[in-house]
């Protein structure tokens, strides 16, 4: 379940040291950052996600990797460390949609904030149309704490 966050438990959620956080800014051209508990290989275990090297930032410890291994981070993350949180922007006005419902991957946008990102439509939804406008709310920071199954 995501919740919307304060910044005295963005900063907790962040510095803590025991599951991993993946932190998407929805900024164009951001890096994905990437926390995680200490291990020894962990660069390689990040390397092993795509053709880049994953970037260690040393002042901060964290990693900076490109936004396209997100949701290999999550899978991944769900295999070896069991949990991780997903830190993301959020916009109130959004609604589901059937794009939202029917999509694969993790990365979700939409108000829903992947509570049925890919579950499809049980029936309970009136379909409208695959896509439709609508207005945006200011963007936020949302934190959801993701646990393997």
């Amino acid at each position: 379940m995501a919740m919307m966050i304060d910044a005295s438990r963005l900063v907790a959620v962040w510095q803590q040291q025991a599951i991993p956080v993946a932190w998407r800014s929805g900024e164009k051209g951001d890096p994905l950052l990437a926390k995680l508990p200490y291990r020894g290989d962990n660069k390689s275990w990040l390397a092993s996600m795509g053709r880049n090297r994953p970037v260690w930032n040393a002042d901060q410890k964290y990693w900076e990797i490109p936004k396209s291994w997100f949701n290999k981070l999550v899978d991944r993350s769900l295999e070896r460390f069991g949990k991780i949180y997903v830190v993301q922007p959020y916009r109130e006005q959004e609604k589901c949609a059937p794009a939202c419902m029917n999509a694969t991957g993790h990365e979700c946008q939409c108000s829903c904030m992947g509570a049925n990102h890919g579950a499809g439509n049980d029936g309970s939804w009136f379909e409208v149309s695959d896509t439709f406008a609508t207005r945006w709310g200011a963007r936020e920071l949302a934190c959801r704490l993701m646990v393997a199954r």
